[in-house]
């Protein structure tokens, strides 16, 4: 069992280049209505990719044209990836309801990290990646 974020080992690259090439679906936890924010750019660049996005935020009826959702816990399609957008402390419901969904891995954005919600999401054999923004590791990866 992981304990702290130090021991955490993200995917290796190939393995982080495979699953950004299966995934289709990424339900963005935690987007902003505010094109400056971090959660705003990166759903937007997702969806310049190719991506289906869905958002998931109680506030928000839609985005980027998109319905937005309450939960993952009511989103009607299968979603293959979680962008966790939400504070350390908020991550561990989120990834429970990612395990629930079916996801196939939960991503924590830059400077968010759950060790306890990681090693669960793995034990329930999804892909996890912690304190590493999407957006960078997506357009680095291409460039390989």
């Amino acid at each position: 069992m992981h304990t702290s974020v130090s021991d955490w080992n993200n995917p290796s690259d190939p393995e982080l280049k495979k699953l950004l090439t299966d995934v289709k679906t990424i339900a963005v936890v935690g987007i902003s209505r505010n094109p400056e924010k971090a959660s705003y750019r990166v759903a937007k660049y997702l969806q310049d990719q190719g991506y289906r996005v869905i958002p998931v935020n109680p506030v928000i009826d839609s985005i980027l044209g998109e319905k937005a959702y309450p939960d993952l816990a009511t989103v009607p399609e299968a979603i293959d990836l979680v962008d966790l957008f939400r504070p350390s402390e908020d991550v561990p419901p989120f990834v429970d309801e990612a395990i629930t969904a079916g996801a196939k891995a939960v991503w924590m954005q830059e400077g968010i990290t759950s060790p306890a919600a990681a090693a669960a999401a793995k034990q329930s054999g999804l892909t996890v990646i912690m304190d590493r923004c999407l957006m960078t590791e997506h357009t680095r990866l291409r460039r390989d």
